[in-house]
This record gives structure tokens, C-alpha cells and sequence, in this order.
């Protein structure tokens, strides 16, 4: 039993896998938070070379992601996204759990879900047997 933690987007899928492919031994990516930046936090992606145990998983379309335990609070709700416009191309995290973020969009500002609200709001975010 475990929560769905966040949700890819076909697009976000597509990339991971792509990845994926390049990585040696690789079993998706990994998505946790870290200290950093001007607004405080930032987003880290990895390979994930080993499954922990404590991850969250998240699949779609053959894509997969790891969560990170001590990231869960911060990401639950979020809509991962992957963006190619004129100036970049990269993941791009739509939050509901983010108060703020940078002038360079590298750093955030996030707060721990409210459990409560999420459940009073009827959110997805549910247990999955």
C-alpha cells in the first residue's frame, strides 16, 4: 500500500524513459528535494541505479520514477511535466505545495502537504492497494 505521490505527464513519461535508455543499469530516475538556491529549495533528478525499498514509485507508459521518502510531504499533488520552449528544455514541476520561487526559476519555496486539506478537498492523492 502506498500513496500516489505525483503525476507524469505523457510528455514527462516519454523523456524519463529516454533517459532511462542512456543510463547504465539504470531503473528510472529519482526525484527528491534539496537545501539550495535563493528561495531555500530546489529540485534534484537522478538516475536510480538501485531500487530503495523507501521510494515512492510512480509509472506511466513504461516510464519510472522514484521519490525520494523525505520529499514525499513536498511533492504530494504535483504534476511532473517535461517543457522544450526557445530558451530551454527540462522538467518542470507544477506544485500545489509551492509558496514561491526565484527570478531564475532554479529555487523554490515549498511547505509540507496539509494532510487534512487534501483529504476535506476530496484531492487524488489516494492509497492505491
Amino acid at each position: 500500500m502506498g500513496f500516489a505521490v505525483m503525476t507524469l505527464t505523457p510528455a514527462a513519461a516519454e523523456r524519463v524513459k529516454t533517459i532511462v535508455k542512456t543510463g547504465d543499469g539504470a531503473e528510472g530516475i529519482r526525484v527528491s528535494i534539496k537545501k539550495g538556491g535563493c528561495a531555500g529549495m530546489e529540485y534534484a533528478i537522478d538516475m536510480a541505479t538501485e531500487v530503495n525499498p523507501k521510494d515512492d514509485r510512480i509509472e506511466r507508459d513504461g516510464a519510472t520514477v522514484f521519490v525520494a521518502p523525505e520529499a514525499v510531504l513536498y511533492l504530494l499533488g504535483t504534476e511532473m511535466d517535461y517543457e522544450i520552449t526557445k530558451l530551454r528544455s527540462g522538467f518542470v514541476f507544477k506544485n500545489p505545495n509551492q509558496t514561491s520561487a526565484c527570478g531564475c526559476g532554479e529555487s523554490v519555496e515549498l511547505k509540507p502537504a496539509d494532510l487534512a486539506k487534501l483529504a476535506e478537498a476530496g484531492n487524488p492523492v489516494v492509497r492505491a492497494d
